[in-house]
């Protein structure tokens, strides 16, 4: 009985230190914040080393994971850039919504995807555009993305969520779980990608995102479970000068009730 005690003791113990830690490294980010603005400025000097030219891999290796045998699946993409995952999952039959601020991402995904698209206002959302593909089921709203809810396109059965949890400023992780949450139907199964290093190191953004608060923003009304972890450092993130990065990738679904 006395060494039970022991062991739980000890491994509440270490529960804590873990999270004093990562509270500590959160506070080093704590305050980082990147203005809309800046983050158009970005793709208009095409400083967009966070896009891949290729479908992410890890959406590949868990890909089963997010469908569970489904067909015809809304997707939504929260910050989706250009990316080419958009027009893969369309290419399988599945429909496609994203948001996006900088106009130039979303014209440069369907050019570079010879793709012809119209582009029309957004009634609900005042000064935003729509632009939707004239051959696949793909619909990219031009806005911030605080403004689009389920109102706009209703919920959505499936969440690909690569470079935007990790790219929102982190004092706003709340108020973003919180749209998310409000987009997943019943059957939703969103596949979110975070990144762990040091961020005494990099102020980022892409932000440091620790697992113990993935479980905090939506362990209340998702079950949270970690399916994959990459050594993911680079030359360009040695550059920013980091000794580590792991990339993670969780599948987060509605608590059934």
């Amino acid at each position: 009985m006395r060494n039970s005690f022991l062991l739980v003791l000890m491994q509440t113990v270490c529960q804590a230190r873990s999270r004093c830690q990562a509270n500590s490294m959160l506070a080093a980010q704590a305050d980082r914040v990147m203005a809309l603005g800046e983050w158009e400025e970005r793709w208009q000097d095409d400083k967009i080393g966070f896009h891949q030219p290729h479908v992410h891999k890890m959406l590949e290796s868990n890909i089963d994971k997010v469908l569970a045998g489904r067909t015809g699946v809304r997707f939504f993409f929260p910050l989706c850039g250009k990316a080419v995952d958009m027009k893969w999952l369309a290419d399988m039959g599945h429909s496609v919504v994203g948001v996006e601020i900088a106009e130039k991402a979303i014209r440069q995904f369907f050019e570079e995807n010879n793709m012809t698209y119209s582009e029309e206002p957004v009634p609900t959302i005042p000064g935003a555009k729509v632009y939707k593909s004239s051959e696949l089921n793909i619909s990219l709203y031009q806005c911030d993305l605080y403004s689009f809810s389920s109102s706009t396109e209703g919920q959505f059965g499936a969440i690909w969520d690569r470079g935007s949890l990790v790219a929102i400023n982190p004092k706003d992780r709340e108020k973003y779980a919180s749209l998310i949450i409000s987009l997943m139907a019943k059957d939703c199964r969103y596949l979110l990608d975070t990144l762990l290093y040091n961020p005494e190191l990099y102020k980022g953004p892409p932000f440091f995102v620790p697992n113990d608060q993935v479980q905090r923003l939506f362990g209340n009304s998702c079950d949270v479970e970690l399916l994959q972890s990459a050594d993911a450092l680079t030359d360009r993130q040695r550059g920013w000068g980091l000794d580590f990065l792991t990339e993670n990738i969780h599948l987060i679904i509605p608590k059934s009730s």
